[in-house]
């Protein structure tokens, strides 16, 4: 059983909601921060990325940067930007980018069903960003990062939010980055009933995204709680829910430093005994459990070579059957040497949003030796591992597109 709630959000008026919307906090550089924000007093990034307004140097995580992102979020409703619902509602947040689309309910999911392990995670979080995610719940007594959510569609499912769509969106606005955000309603009680019943017939909810959002809000209920002696009425946390067959996961790519010693006629020789290595003129197409590799100049598609006995162990251990996971075990720790992907300083990270031309150019300008595009996580498994309650490898998922910072918002003890 998946247990959400309606919520008094607070949102921008739809004359500003392309103003106001922005990128998650976490996910853009300062420089870039300052870029989005220049010129538009009302953009999100102030609330969430307040330091932006602030000195160079300042430290991110101080006090006074919390606060001006309080401050700016109070700024926000003083001058009528964002206004407070009257009445618990949901939302309906739908994402078209390019061809893809993917259509999502605002929702508060409840704390309690995540604290027992009902609300599936897949991968741990990094005490640093929880602690920020801490702060800036506490200090702005808000919620405005959702997390994103996901459960398997069933029959019940089928027609998903038709009737909501179906009428005059609130907002549609395209964003810089060819994005494109309609946000309805839905505001009927018998309708918002149903959908609360629906979901509980749901067997569980996942995060895809917001790890640290979802930990820190269960963090700011505890601590509430026990400093009052009551329980607290922070129950649910931001959220906006898919049906798992509307994720988009694109792959998480790698670049490595050096070789490890090894000359590149070593390494692709160590690499064939594990892989049918092939030259390819189309890279970003790696088939399941393999990867593309570019190395001085050219791209080759590197398939695992796999006995029956091995691929029936990998379809018993999910984490194994990923292909990061036979990228790491094949690869990166026996021939490159990198045993901690988290804090080694030889390997670096690349969103599948950048094409692969982007990991030939790093290469290229020789800061990097080698680069890896992955066959990309599939939801599948993504929930496979969540069953298992296992973890997922660092950067194993790279969801796109992503949702947007302050066309939601939940004020705490607003359910």
């Amino acid at each position: 059983m998946a247990t959400i709630m309606p919520f008094r959000a607070v949102r921008p008026k739809p004359e500003h909601a392309a103003q106001v919307a922005a990128p998650p906090y976490d996910v853009v550089s300062l420089d870039t921060a300052r870029g989005v924000a220049d010129g538009n007093p009302y953009c999100f990034l102030r609330v969430g990325r307040a330091e932006l307004e602030l000195a160079d140097g300042v430290d991110p995580y101080s006090t006074a940067v919390y606060k001006r992102g309080a401050a700016n979020l109070q700024k926000f409703l003083d001058d009528n930007i964002l206004a407070r619902e009257p009445h618990p509602m949901f939302g309906v947040y739908r994402q078209r980018w390019g061809t893809h689309e993917q259509t999502g309910l605002v929702a508060l999911a409840s704390i309690d069903e995540y604290d027992q392990g009902l609300i599936k995670k897949h991968e741990l979080t990094r005490p640093v960003k929880e602690q920020d995610r801490v702060q800036v719940i506490e200090t702005h007594n808000s919620q405005s990062g959702p997390v994103l959510l996901f459960f398997r569609r069933s029959s019940q499912f089928g027609s998903w939010l038709t009737d909501a769509t179906a009428t005059e969106p609130d907002c549609r606005f395209t964003a810089d980055d060819g994005v494109e955000h309609t946000v309805w309603s839905l505001r009927d009680d018998a309708a918002i009933e149903t959908m609360i019943e629906k979901f509980k017939n749901v067997d569980a909810l996942y995060i895809a995204d917001g790890h640290h959002r979802s930990a820190a809000a269960s963090r700011v209920q505890a601590a509430r709680a026990g400093n009052s002696g009551q329980p607290s009425q922070e129950k649910g946390f931001l959220s906006v829910i898919f049906p798992h067959d509307e994720l988009q996961i694109l792959p998480y790519n790698r670049v490595v430093r050096d070789l490890n010693g090894h000359t590149p006629q070593q390494f692709f020789d160590a690499l064939t005994a594990n892989y049918d290595v092939k030259p390819t003129t189309q890279p970003g197409q790696a088939l399941k459990a393999g990867f593309d590799v570019y190395l001085e100049g050219r791209w080759h598609r590197a398939i695992p070579k796999l006995t029956p006995e091995q691929r029936a162990w990998m379809e018993k251990n999910p984490v194994k059957a990923l292909a990061v996971s036979v990228l790491t075990d094949r690869v990166l720790t026996p021939l490159l040497g990198i045993t901690d992907q988290r804090s080694d300083p030889r390997i670096d990270f690349v969103g599948g949003i950048h094409p692969p031309k982007t990991l030939a150019a790093k290469v290229d300008a020789g800061e990097w030796a080698v680069a890896f595009w992955l066959y990309p996580t599939t939801v599948d498994e993504l929930m496979a591992v969540a069953d298992a309650k296992d973890i997922m490898p660092p950067k194993s998922t790279w969801f796109e597109p992503k949702l947007r910072d302050g066309l939601f918002v939940h004020m705490l003890g607003d359910e």
